[in-house]
């Protein structure tokens, strides 16, 4: 396995869309209240509490997936290594942490930040097995806005972290229709898995009408 695959390997375990889309809208979320190195430092925050996010949840799910014959994880096929993933999940958070709390994040958006990589984690650990499957997306991404405001002496306006939440919810609901019959088969019963496929697009779509509707009549 060559350096260039590991790397390819290790950023697809990030679950890397995702990981650039979040990135992404902390960035411009950033720039609104910090300047442009500040923006940076806070998404580097989140990048790397990303990785953290991701990297655990392919850990853990590691087994369910050989079992399931998932072959677009990197842990499934053996381009990355399990124990060296354990390590990167510690530098990863100890990054997270670091970029929050000296950068422009400081003391309450580094511990807001804490308490999204918290609901996600618990997501991981089981909460994705729950009817409240939905609800560590309230927590992680509803959180962001928070931070970032906080950070800067303000409260975000509610359609900017009740668009965040409302949003992600949507992505929860629409990523798990992909893998629904397999979740199921592994005893993986979120709220979408429970819904079944038509359910949950239609749940979804009500949601990304209402998150669309919360910005325009903001």
């Amino acid at each position: 396995m060559t350096i260039a695959e590991k790397i390819i390997g290790f950023g697809k375990a990030t679950h890397f869309g995702p990981t650039i889309l979040v990135c992404t809208a902390a960035f411009f979320l950033a720039s609104t209240q910090f300047s442009t190195e500040g923006s940076l430092e806070v998404t580097l925050a989140i990048f790397f509490g990303q990785c953290t996010v991701g990297w655990s949840n392919d850990l853990i799910d590691l087994e369910s997936d050989r079992s399931a014959n998932r072959f677009n994880k990197p842990l499934v096929i053996g381009s990355i290594q399990a124990k060296t993933l354990n390590y990167l999940i510690f530098v990863s958070l100890i990054l997270a942490i670091v970029f929050s709390i000296f950068g422009p994040l400081k003391l309450v958006g580094t511990i807001i930040h804490l308490l999204g990589i918290a609901s996600a984690m618990a997501y991981n650990f089981g909460l994705k097995r729950t009817m409240i499957s939905f609800l560590p997306y309230v927590i992680s991404f509803g959180a962001m806005p928070w931070a970032v405001y906080r950070a800067n002496h303000k409260s975000p306006p509610l359609w900017l972290y009740a668009g965040f939440a409302i949003f992600t919810v949507a992505f929860h609901f629409l990523n798990v229709i992909k893998d629904m019959e397999k979740d199921r088969e592994q005893l993986i019963m979120g709220l979408p898995q429970r819904l079944g496929s038509k359910l949950s697009a239609v749940v979804a779509g009500v949601l990304i009408f209402c998150g669309c509707a919360l910005i325009i009549l903001k």
